[in-house]
């Protein structure tokens, strides 16, 4: 198990910093009291916490702050805790400037933490003094005072994404027929009605896009060809733009009449083509199985075969 403590100044920007630690796949808790870190060690591990079994795989990221009044005195006895078990820990510090904490402060409208009787600057003040002893701790130090969300999520992929399952976002590929309608979810859309189709070629009909004859049939075509070279080449231009601002799946609906050959086809080649340039991707032929007519033709055929 590897935990993260993620604190800072109020207003630094912990609760964005939580958000994309849970699209990094990190079990996430906000405020967490520090003594009930290795309780929750355990309850996660389903068992006993000992040097032997620190946790599993469980990647936790913790927000910790000034909101608990003892935060600050009871967090090394709980880093000594989780040395002695040889849970590995890192402390990500996020701070800003008075002056970008302040800014903050005036357009959300809320009270500083430790205002009470103080100004909002002195508040800052008297904060940043009360977290210095855990800063000193910090293993990372990000000051958010000119970070958008965007550059703050950079910021923590080249931190902590290496451990992220994948590396990056999840590209969701699903052939499908238009005669059962378009999946909800695309992102992108392609049609190849466009394309010959191997429906209407006797020996083709019963067979899918994941057959070779159905695939060296569409290969005739210049225009299929010129299609997929296009797509790939839309892909390899959009695709990392599409991680950049953040994007963490990207559904392609890929569709022909009936989604059983060119849709399947195109599919195919689509997906391998984003494989080979690092990209995570789930294919799914939706309605390969949809047309009962050819379900019962086959069946037809098998029983004539039998006999």
């Amino acid at each position: 198990m590897d935990i993260t403590i993620v604190t800072g100044l109020s207003g630094s920007g912990k609760s964005m910093a939580l958000k994309h630690f849970e699209d990094m796949d990190f079990f996430c808790i906000d405020n967490m009291p520090p003594q009930l870190v290795v309780d929750l060690i355990r309850v996660l591990s389903q068992g006993e916490v000992t040097e032997e079994t620190p946790g599993g795989d469980v990647r936790v990221a913790l927000v910790m702050d000034t909101r608990n009044p003892h935060f600050v005195e009871r967090l090394s006895p709980v880093l000594e805790q989780l040395q002695d078990i040889h849970v590995p820990v890192r402390i990500l510090f996020l701070e800003s400037s008075d002056a970008a904490l302040i800014s903050r402060y005036n357009q959300s409208r809320r009270d500083h933490p430790m205002a009470g009787n103080y100004s909002l600057a002195e508040a800052i003040r008297l904060e940043r003094e009360q977290l210095a002893p855990v800063k000193a701790l910090a293993t990372d130090i990000v000051n958010t005072s000119d970070l958008s969300s965007i550059q703050m999520r950079e910021r923590l992929l080249d931190l902590f994404g290496h451990t992220h399952k994948g590396g990056q976002m999840t590209i969701y590929i699903q052939s499908f027929g238009f005669k059962y309608g378009i999946p909800p979810d695309s992102h992108m859309l392609l049609d190849l009605r466009f394309m010959p189709n191997p429906f209407y070629i006797a020996e083709l009909k019963l067979l899918s896009g994941l057959d070779q004859p159905v695939i060296e049939y569409l290969e005739q075509f210049s225009e299929v060809h010129r299609f997929v070279e296009l797509q790939e080449e839309l892909l390899r231009f959009s695709v990392p733009l599409y991680v950049r601002e953040g994007k963490q799946r990207l559904n392609i609906g890929v569709g022909c009449t009936g989604g059983r050959h060119r849709s399947v086809m195109v599919s195919e080649r689509l997906a391998d083509f984003l494989r080979k340039l690092g990209y995570r991707v789930i294919l799914l032929h939706r309605d390969l199985g949809s047309d009962t007519r050819l379900r019962k033709i086959r069946e037809i055929e098998e029983q004539g075969a039998d006999s």
